[in-house]
C-alpha cells in the first residue's frame, strides 16, 4: 500500500476521550509518549495532534513527542487566527530541524473559541481567504528568501526565514494538510494544499470530490505538484466481523447512555433539530457526516453512521467496522480512488495501537 498510514493521539485535557480509558495522567508526557512510541513499534508512520481552544497546545506537545521518539511523525493541527503565518513557519522549520524532517502541518480554518484568543475574522469567505494567504505565506517563507507579500490579511516585506525545514527528494518542506467541504474550503486546498483530508464518508461521496477537486485544481491555475488525498476515519476492528458489529453497536448504545442522546435508533429525520439544540455553529463537513443517517445506518457494506447520532460527532462519526481483512478492503477501495493519506484511530487509543498494528496494518503494508 503506497500510503502514509496515520494515527491520532488525543492531547485533551479531559479523560475518556471518545470512551477512552479514564485515567488521571492520561495527558502526562510518560502516557502520551507511551502512544507515540507504540506507534513507532508497530509500523505506523505517524499520529495527528488535534487542535482546539483550551486543548494543550499541539506544538509544545508535538515537540515534547518528537524528542523521546525517532520516526514518529507529528501532524501537527494549528489554526490561522491563533497563529500568524511567520510564527508558524519558524516554529514548524526549526521542529522539522530538529528531528531530521519529521513535521507534518494540518491547517484547521473552522470555528473555535475565536473571541477567546481575540479573533474577529468569522465570516466563512473571510476564513478561507485569510487561510489560502496564510498558506501562500508559510510556503514561500520555507521555500524562499527575501520575501515580500502584499495580501488583503497579511504582508511581508524582504522576509527571511534563515533556518529552513529539511529538503529531501520529494519533500521540499513539511506536508501542508487541510480539511474542508465548503466551496470556500475546497477553492483553498485545490490551489494552496499538499493534501486534501476528508471525513470517513461512503466510496462515492469521496469518489464525486476527488473528481471536483481535480477539476477545480486546473481551474485555479494550481501551482504545486498535484493534490494528494486523504481519510480520517475511525476503524473498528475485531477478531471476527460478527465479534466487531457485536461490540460496535455496544459501543454505540454505551456512548448514547453517556451522552444523553436519548432514542438514538430513532428516524433520522429528527438529527438537524437535535444539532441545532446543540447551539453551536456545523461546518460543512460535519453536516455531510451527519446527514448520511439519512441513507441508512450502514453504507458500503461497513461504514457504520449510527455514531453520529450516538454522542460520537466531528471526525469520527463514522466508523468502519470489521475484521482486519473486512477493513483493510474497505480502505484499499479508498486507495483505489486516489486517497494516498490515512488517518486512523479508536479506543482505547494505546490498545488499538497495538491491536490494529498487529492485525490490520500488515494487510496494508501487503
Amino acid at each position: 500500500m503506497s500510503a502514509d498510514v496515520l494515527w491520532y493521539i488525543p492531547n485533551q485535557v479531559r479523560a475518556g476521550h471518545r470512551g477512552d480509558v479514564v485515567t488521571a495522567d492520561h495527558n502526562s508526557l510518560d502516557t502520551l509518549t507511551e502512544q507515540a512510541r507504540a506507534l513507532e513499534e508497530h509500523g505506523w508512520d505517524g499520529a495527528l495532534l488535534g487542535t482546539g481552544w483550551g486543548r494543550p497546545d499541539t506544538f509544545t506537545v508535538a515537540a515534547a513527542l518528537a524528542a523521546r521518539t525517532t520516526t514518529f511523525n507529528p501532524l501537527v493541527a494549528i489554526r490561522p487566527g491563533y497563529w500568524q503565518p511567520a510564527h508558524l513557519a519558524s516554529a514548524a522549520a526549526t521542529l522539522d530541524h530538529l528531528t531530521g524532517g519529521r513535521v507534518r502541518i494540518n491547517i484547521v480554518s473552522g470555528q473555535d473559541g475565536v473571541a477567546q484568543y481575540g479573533d474577529t475574522v468569522t465570516d466563512r469567505a473571510a476564513r478561507y481567504g485569510r487561510t489560502r494567504e496564510f498558506l501562500q505565506l508559510v510556503r514561500r517563507l520555507w521555500t524562499q528568501d527575501a520575501v515580500t507579500y502584499e495580501g488583503e490579511h497579511y504582508r511581508a516585506d524582504t522576509a527571511s526565514l534563515p533556518l529552513k525545514p529539511v529538503v529531501r527528494e520529494g519533500r521540499a518542506h513539511p506536508t501542508l494538510y487541510f480539511g474542508g467541504a465548503s466551496p470556500e474550503a475546497e477553492e483553498v486546498a485545490a490551489a494552496e494544499a499538499d493534501v486534501q483530508l476528508f471525513w470517513g464518508e461512503p466510496l462515492d461521496g469521496v469518489a464525486e470530490r476527488i473528481d471536483r477537486l481535480r477539476a477545480l485544481s486546473e481551474r485555479v491555475g494550481r501551482e504545486h505538484a498535484p493534490l494528494q488525498f486523504g481519510l480520517r476515519v475511525t476503524t473498528f476492528v475485531r477478531d471476527t466481523t460478527d465479534e466487531a458489529w457485536r461490540d460496535a453497536e455496544a459501543k454505540v448504545a454505551q456512548l448514547a447512555a453517556s451522552s444523553g442522546a436519548q432514542g438514538w435508533r430513532r428516524d433520522a429525520d429528527h438529527r438537524d433539530a437535535d444539532h441545532r439544540a446543540a447551539d453551536r455553529p456545523v461546518a460543512v463537513g460535519q453536516q455531510r457526516l451527519l446527514d448520511l443517517a439519512a441513507r441508512g445506518e450502514v453504507l458500503d457494506e461497513n461504514l457504520y453512521t449510527a455514531p453520529a447520532r450516538a454522542g460520537g460527532g466531528g471526525a469520527g462519526t463514522t466508523w468502519l467496522v470489521g475484521s482486519p481483512s473486512d477493513v483493510a478492503k474497505s480502505l484499499r477501495r479508498y486507495q483505489d480512488l486516489g486517497v494516498t493519506h490515512f488517518v486512523l484511530s479508536d479506543t482505547p487509543y494505546l490498545e488499538e495501537i497495538r491491536r490494529q498494528g498487529e492485525q490490520l496494518l500488515p494487510l496494508l503494508r501487503d
